[in-house]
């Protein structure tokens, strides 16, 4: 009589070998080391073969382990596709989204996209990770990621949302001791807040119709974090280079003042990642649809 094995047990295992631990396998799953452990052990009964070799400190797939993590992962992920199909038959977003994104762009954007959502589709739940590391979107499990800049060539499909506009602003205080430049080459002459992006670690390419100019940086304040910039340009400490997101309800509250309007610099791109194109479940594609709209709009 043939024996059948339980899909549970394949995902337990899996699990275990994504996170490199029971413990953490457990608690990604919200369940119990101790029921991870008994599951695995009757995986491994039931195929007469061990495989993972277990210490007090560490976790190895044996060589019969490795070829099973292969096959569970196939395994898995025609199970997750047909269980996308009568979901995508449904046609409603429902199930929870797993979601990245940074924690800066996190604070600006995202998290508002999160609340409307919610708000429009009540059979979904989100598990949103902000963070600074890049997350690999198909060994943890995630369903989307939204990333900020030129995206390096990989398997993962994506969808270009948008981008970010950047302009220069000043605190009205600083130009009254300091007036702004006419022309971007009079920007070496000034205190400059710089945030530090690969693009712009040696120079500002500033662009005012087919006129470019190149503005080497000697910052004042040169900062990983966009809000330490823009509280910096409100201190009256520079001119600031921000996102038109963020500088521009500051220039209606009167608390920045643009510098060189005229001239913009380089936009960046916004993209939605996900693992593949070919099937886009409804709570992805309804989120990224939304996020679509939003950044187009504005925010």
């Amino acid at each position: 009589m043939e024996s059948t094995i339980d899909l549970s047990r394949i995902g337990a295992f899996v699990k275990v070998v994504q996170t490199g631990s029971f413990t953490r396998a457990a608690e990604a799953l919200d369940t119990h080391k101790a029921q991870l452990s008994r599951l695995v052990s009757q995986l491994e009964r039931e195929l007469g073969v061990r495989l993972l070799e277990r210490t007090t400190r560490s976790l190895s797939l044996t060589e019969a382990g490795r070829e099973f993590h292969e096959r569970s992962l196939v395994i898995l992920a025609a199970v997750e596709d047909a269980r996308l199909a009568m979901q995508e038959a449904q046609g409603e977003p429902r199930g929870t989204l797993r979601m990245t994104c940074g924690v800066e762009f996190g604070m600006l954007m995202v998290g508002r996209w999160i609340n409307r959502y919610l708000a429009l589709h009540p059979q979904v739940r989100v598990d949103a990770e902000m963070t600074g590391r890049v997350v690999d979107l198909v060994h943890e499990g995630f369903d989307l990621a939204i990333r900020v800049g030129d995206l390096p060539d990989s398997t993962l499909a994506a969808r270009r949302l948008g981008t970010l506009a950047y302009g220069l602003y000043a605190a009205p205080a600083y130009l009254v001791r300091r007036p702004a430049p006419a022309q971007p080459t009079g920007l070496v002459d000034h205190d400059l807040l710089v945030f530090a992006a690969p693009s712009q670690r040696s120079h500002w390419q500033l662009q005012r119709g087919e006129q470019a100019q190149r503005v080497p940086l000697q910052p004042r304040l040169r900062s990983t974090n966009t809000f330490t910039i823009r509280d910096a340009a409100e201190a009256g400490l520079g001119i600031a280079a921000l996102p038109r997101l963020i500088g521009e309800p500051l220039v209606a509250d009167g608390r920045l003042q643009p510098v060189l309007p005229g001239w913009s610099l380089p936009e960046v791109p916004v993209h939605a990642v996900f693992a593949s194109a070919r099937f886009l479940s409804p709570k992805v594609r309804a989120f990224v649809d939304l996020a679509l709209q939003a950044l187009q709009a504005g925010g």
